[in-house]
């Protein structure tokens, strides 16, 4: 009777060595997969999409608003004489720019217009899509500069042009200025060309890409602080399991 008792049979020391390697094929499914893109692992904050489209938006209507109310208080170029701030310096004038940016390109309102819609849409791609928007300064900077394009895109498609007496047709892509701004005897800015909001956000969103492009090191590191919290997440989360299953 003794003799037939079943024992249990000891354990193959092989087991534990199978049980580790279902324990890593068990989290491997999980773990993050190197693909060679830099911005796989980057996680784009929400708050940067409402920070970018922010600044897009309502520096457009700021630029639209403000061209409408200074057109309907001092009339067409010409109607009025300079509305002085700082006597001989600064001051409100109406001018319509059938170039680019201060003037330049005079003519080439069309063209300026499609090259503004192609721009915009590759911002919105960089950001999101690259996810560059994990930088703050980069969003801030493309969020001003595509508050600029809304407000001249609207001019340059001649939303604001009707066809009335006083209303040149050359005039119908260009944009409305009515900032002015020259400091006497200065070359290149007496007068410095005439310009408006959408113009002032173009060139402060530039510049701030162009201070990145110096100095990159001073911003990345608060930048790369936030980028990777998705993957620490999910590394832990992966820690957790492997425990589990051992």
């Amino acid at each position: 009777m003794d003799g037939s008792k079943n024992t249990p049979e000891p354990r193959p020391k092989g087991n534990d060595s199978s049980t580790a390697g279902s324990a890593e094929r068990t989290d491997s499914p999980n773990s993050p997969v190197t693909t060679g893109n830099p911005t796989d692992k980057l996680v784009v904050p929400r708050s940067r999409a409402v920070l970018f489209f922010s600044l897009a938006i309502l520096g457009g209507i700021a630029d639209l608003w403000s061209k409408s109310f200074i057109f309907s208080w001092r009339g067409l170029p010409g109607d009025k004489d300079i509305w002085w701030i700082v006597d001989g310096y600064f001051g409100i004038e109406t001018a319509v720019n059938i170039g680019a940016v201060f003037g330049l390109g005079a003519g080439k309102g069309t063209i300026f217009a499609a090259f503004s819609i192609i721009a915009a849409i590759g911002i919105c791609i960089w950001l999101f899509w690259f996810k560059a928007a994990v930088s703050l300064w980069l969003t801030t900077a493309l969020g001003l500069v595509t508050g600029g394009i809304i407000g001249n895109l609207y001019d340059r498609l001649g939303l604001w042009w009707v066809d009335e007496p006083g209303y040149f047709v050359e005039w119908q892509s260009g944009v409305r200025d009515w900032i002015l701004f020259q400091i006497p005897g200065v070359p290149f800015l007496d007068p410095w060309p005439n310009f408006n909001i959408a113009d002032s956000l173009l060139v402060v969103g530039a510049g701030m890409l162009l201070y990145q492009s110096f100095f990159p090191g001073n911003l990345a590191d608060s930048d790369e602080k936030a980028a990777p919290t998705g993957d620490k997440n999910e590394s832990e989360s992966n820690a957790q399991k492997t425990a589990k299953t051992a």
